[in-house]
């Protein structure tokens, strides 16, 4: 009798999830997709600026090696560094890939690929389709899988809702409780493994450049049931935003990659029109501070710059909380080439033409460096073992996750577009391991009692008739309006303890108010208000785990800034000096005039700060409340060291 095929449960319709369904039928295995809303309006289609790759062709001396150095020394030593080197080796490869599977890549006048800069790297490893890039990579994925479908490998559930994972008596999942969005019907789907590819967190903060569905409840619902959720403070803020009173768009970093310059006036208050305003009286901060990286350094640096500007410096556009990112010196049929797709948002959503006149931008949140926990194998070369079934499970036997809904690959702060790539090589890199995990497992789902599923079921069926008679005086999308809020004013860019402190009661009340919420539409077909009450509580939990975390993080990481522990580096100092200090350390004692005045210091209080920080912060729920501990970051291959830009 023939063996039945493996079937894997994929919750996520954007790039990691694709990728993912992708590969494991093409190992001949079956995928079930569940998504959100249509596979196309997955929020991978937000993607803008392009993909990273160390390939190379403008002979810079470019290299996977620096892609990775390049990456960890962004994340600020906090990624897990043999798991950054495969995605950066691997990378050329998926480049070669999606390129034939026909995503429109810009190419050069001789028909190559043509790269572009990002921030944090000093090389054009970025391969981008317009300003539209993520769009092409999902349209492109989605046709592979549609093949799929067509070879009946693959069954797509779209509009329908992840509720939690099925677990079996002994916390193994065996499958995923599904609520359809349509007619409200919750049902179970068994499988031999789930993978979570649901995106970040961005809407528990009230105003971000996420799409409306990134609520994080998915992810959070698996830290509900036990899986370990690590790095949650940390939260990367785009720089470059589209300020707005219902949402934060998104001007790509690719504006600055492509000579995009950021200024304001050197008067505060200055009311002139922009072009205007003489080169001699404009204020090209970023430039002047950082003139080896200049508009593109990490992001993370180049938010606080425009913070300090912006609140202490008082020179804001206008006396506005904004700066310009000015692109008329480029002509405008080179912008259109490479930059139309962003255009276009800017001047429907304010009316101006940014080829004409400069962009009023600020930064916005953006992505989460934090997410699930999830584990994997390592080769003797430091790479990554493909077919580990360890590669990417939660801390929930069978329970996967990839993408942004994982925690490993960014750090303290993400490199921009290195989130293509993750995403598309966590799906890719992962598969040969979750079949793995599925064919050798001791017990199969077949032999799950039918119980389990029942169980399951039936607690969430509960759950939503007791939301639906939920009758109290609080409408839930107020409610979380404040919660986006008390965020958005405590949890941002500069963080002290004394307001995370006050952040933390506050969140503590808006739970307690949340049992009196009014289910505001009690319809049992297409309820959407039913289903944002459950994500609510998962915010709500969520922002627990953001605010405990970075109260507790006293330190100065990435996108983790707390100036009340800044190390002050020294001005002159060069990060190599730290390389030479820990040599002569291991050689024994050092003079303390082997190095300019302050810098012995400074490097002593910056490794003492590593052996307290460098680490992964892991919250786990214990009596309602997120416990945090902390595990070792793996830095075997690459020695932590301070981070300079300028």
């Amino acid at each position: 009798m023939a063996k039945r095929k493996k079937r894997i449960i994929v919750i996520g319709g954007g790039l990691a999830g694709l990728s993912a369904a992708m590969k494991i039928c093409e190992m001949g295995s079956e995928v079930i997709l569940i998504a959100y809303q249509s596979l196309k309006r997955s929020h991978s289609v937000c993607a803008q600026g392009g993909i990273n790759a160390a390939m190379d062709t403008k002979d810079e001396g470019d290299s996977p090696e620096k892609h990775f150095f390049d990456t960890i020394r962004g994340g600020d030593f906090l990624a897990e560094q043999p798991l950054v080197r495969d995605m950066c080796h691997q990378a050329p490869a998926i480049i070669h890939l999606l390129d034939r599977m026909g995503v429109a890549f810009n190419r050069t006048g001789e028909g190559h690929l043509a790269f572009r800069r990002f921030g944090g790297t000093l090389y054009s490893r970025t391969a981008f389709a317009g300003a539209t890039t993520g769009q092409q990579l999902v349209y492109s994925l989605d046709e592979q899988v549609r093949r799929y479908e067509h070879d009946g490998l693959v069954q797509k559930l779209e509009w329908h809702e992840y509720l939690g994972a099925v677990l079996d008596g002994n916390g193994v999942c065996r499958g995923a409780i599904i609520h359809d969005l349509r007619t409200n019907e919750i049902f179970t789907l068994a499988g031999d493994a789930v993978i979570l590819a649901t995106g970040g967190p961005s809407q528990v903060y009230s105003r971000s450049t996420a799409s409306t569905v990134n609520t994080g409840a998915a992810a959070t619902m698996a830290y509900l049931q036990g899986a370990k959720y690590a790095n949650g403070e940390f939260i990367q803020i785009h720089p470059t935003a589209i300020p707005g009173q219902d949402k934060l768009r998104l001007m790509s970093e690719s504006a600055r990659g492509e000579g995009g310059r950021i200024w304001v006036p050197k008067k505060a208050g200055d009311t002139r029109e922009p072009l205007k305003i003489p080169e001699n009286e404009r204020y090209y901060f970023l430039e002047e501070k950082y003139p080896l990286y200049g508009n593109l350094v990490p992001r993370d640096v180049a938010s606080r710059e425009i913070y300090e500007i912006v609140y202490n410096q008082k020179l804001g556009v206008e006396g506005q909380p904004m700066v310009y990112l000015d692109l008329t010196h480029k002509t405008k049929e080179y912008l259109e080439d490479r930059l139309g797709g962003i255009i276009d948002i800017y001047k429907k959503f304010t009316g101006d033409d940014p080829r004409e006149v400069p962009m009023k931008i600020f930064p916005a949140v953006h992505y989460s460096m934090g997410g699930l926990w999830t584990d994997y194998e390592s080769t003797a070369e430091g790479l990554i073992d493909h077919q580990s079934p360890r590669n990417q499970m939660t801390s929930i036997q069978g329970l996967y996750a990839a993408g942004e809904a994982d925690c490993q690959y960014h750090g303290a702060n993400r490199l921009g577009a290195n989130s293509l790539l993750s995403c598309i090589y966590t799906g890719l890199m992962m598969a040969p391991g979750v079949l793995n995990y599925a064919s050798n497992i001791s017990k199969s789902v077949e032999d799950v009692p039918s119980s389990t599923f029942d169980e399951a079921r039936n607690y969430w069926t509960e759950r939503f008739d007791k939301i639906k008679k939920m009758d109290g005086n609080e409408n839930p999308y107020k409610l979380h309006q404040e919660l986006g809020d008390t965020l958005m004013e405590n949890v941002l860019i500069v963080r002290d303890n004394k307001t995370l402190e006050k952040t933390v009661y506050a969140i503590q009340e808006i739970e307690a108010r949340f049992k009196n919420v009014k289910c505001v539409d009690t319809n049992d077909w297409a309820n959407p208000a039913a289903s944002f009450i459950n994500q609510l509580y998962c915010m709500i939990h969520l922002s627990k785990i953001i605010t405990k975390g970075a109260l507790m993080r006293d330190e100065f990481r990435g996108a983790h800034y707390k100036p009340d522990y800044d190390l002050n580096q020294p001005s002159d100092f060069d990060p190599y000096e730290y390389i030479d200090y820990l040599e002569k350390k291991n050689y024994g004692e050092i003079a303390e005039d082997a190095f300019p005045p302050g810098h012995l210091d400074y490097m002593r209080r910056y490794e003492e700060n590593n052996t307290h920080w460098l680490k992964n912060s892991i919250a786990t729920l214990e009596d309602n409340q997120p416990d945090i501990t902390y595990e070792d970051v793996n830095t075997s291959l690459l020695t932590p060291r301070p981070r300079k830009y300028d």
